[in-house]
């Protein structure tokens, strides 16, 4: 077991979980901080739900849906079922009976307790930590804010959701709407993390002291980037940038799940760990690609970051081990 290290790590949901998975079984000696996007936030039937948080603490907990990547193992779907009766009278602008966005039966006493505590006037960050601690979960996990920040997309293209409700292009929606009502099948035209550029965001002490901050391969667009929106962050990983190491979520030109590459080219980005990095090359020195990407190293390198080449895949224990251990070892205590 190495020296203990405060790490950092920006998180959005599946494959920041995997990766903070990666680092319980790496090293358990490590004091782990957890900075998780909650621009996806949304309220389901009145229930606030925060998706990525919560796919972060299921995964640490080992009780995440390992097919889905979301939500709980052994789950049933009683309630939402039991939905359909209402489908047919409610208003056509009425959020009841929400049908699209499926909560399972043992995951909605999560989004039961979270509204309830924050009717009750407690921060976001109070109800997640101790839905934490009622999962068992090891590593300090908090929001990027308790402000309010929602993360828009702009429809670049008209588009009928599996359900049958119509968009327009130029319509700007919700960002659950267009990733699970639309199953982000339509392009996008813009991106808008409304409410960010007033945030106060979490954790820039911890950003700013930690050993090392790692960068989790999530979609740099719409889960990194609602964290570097509110103000401070990018300065304070600038100020550090050596310091800092990101992974890609990008392998041979294709995201591993969601909708990353397809979003990347829509902002006229390169669909490719080399196109990943010159969006981080500003705030992060080290930069970790898979092994089927080694002939971009040198072109990331370019950059004035240093590349890192290993397989980033976690389909087992021992790679994730790997991984997390190569990537808390690319900077030097």
């Amino acid at each position: 077991m190495s020296a203990a290290r405060e790490v950092a790590v920006i998180a959005g949901g599946v494959g920041a979980a995997r990766f903070l998975r990666a680092m319980r079984l790496s090293d358990t000696n490590h004091a782990v901080t957890a900075l998780v996007n909650t621009g996806d936030d949304t309220v389901v039937n009145g229930l606030h739900v925060s998706p990525d948080i919560d796919t972060v603490i299921y995964t640490l907990a080992n009780a995440i849906d390992p097919e889905r990547g979301w939500g709980l193992s052994d789950e049933t779907w009683v309630t939402m079922q039991s939905h359909a009766r209402y489908v047919g009278v409610r208003p056509r602008r009425s959020t009841a009976a929400n049908d699209w966005f499926n909560l399972g039966d043992r995951d909605m006493a999560t989004h039961l307790y979270r509204t309830t505590r924050l009717a009750e006037g407690a921060s976001l960050t109070e109800v997640t930590r101790e839905i934490a601690q009622a999962w068992n979960v090891p590593y300090t996990i908090v929001p990027m804010t308790d402000s309010r920040v929602e993360t828009r997309v702009t429809l670049a293209d008209d588009a009928i959701s599996p359900d049958g409700h119509r968009y327009e292009r130029g319509e700007t929606i919700s960002f659950q709407e267009y990733f699970v009502r639309l199953r982000h099948a339509v392009a996008v035209a813009a991106l808008q993390f409304a409410g960010a550029a007033a945030a106060t965001p979490n954790g820039l002490d911890t950003l700013a002291a930690a050993d090392i901050v790692v960068i989790a391969p999530s979609n740099p667009l719409v889960s990194i980037g609602p964290v570097r929106a509110m103000p401070g962050v990018d300065a304070t990983l600038t100020a550090r940038r050596n310091s800092v190491v990101a992974i890609s979520p990008i392998i041979g030109g294709a995201a591993l799940k969601g909708p990353a590459d397809r979003l990347l080219r829509e902002f006229g980005h390169e669909s490719s760990a080399l196109g990943v990095a010159r969006i981080y090359a500003d705030i992060c020195g080290v930069f970790v690609i898979d092994e089927v990407d080694a002939h971009l190293c040198s072109a990331i390198e370019q950059l004035g970051m240093r590349c890192i080449v290993t397989s980033t895949v976690m389909k087992t224990d021992t790679v994730a081990r790997a991984l997390a251990a190569t990537v808390i070892g690319a900077v030097t205590p």
